[in-house]
């Protein structure tokens, strides 16, 4: 059994037991949140696709950890200016486990 769920503006497939990064959340650790916006499901071999969406479905995600990403370096320059700016960022994240899937 595995459903499409979308969070963060991003379309991930999980199945119960995946653990995945998602785009942060507003959540706790170790408390668990509800994802509604299941576009997707298939069970026993059965792929139900909503219209958008599955109506009734959702996928119980607990929450593992808050973080932040690797560093990434963004360098802006303009050739024979002297012009130089360089910058960093770390995207934050959410790792979450997918405890269950309701269809």
């Amino acid at each position: 059994m595995y459903a499409i769920i979308e969070t963060g503006g991003k379309q991930y497939k999980v199945a119960e037991g995946d653990v995945l990064r998602v785009e942060k959340l507003p959540v706790e650790t170790e408390q668990t949140v509800e994802i509604d916006k299941v576009l997707a499901v298939s069970k026993d071999g059965a792929l139900t696709v909503g219209t958008p969406l599955v109506s009734g479905a959702k996928v119980v995600l607990k929450v593992l950890e808050q973080g932040k990403g690797k560093k990434i370096v963004v360098f802006h320059y303009k050739a024979k200016k002297n012009i130089r700016k360089k910058q960093g960022h770390r995207q934050p994240f959410t790792k979450v486990q997918v405890e269950k899937i309701e269809a």
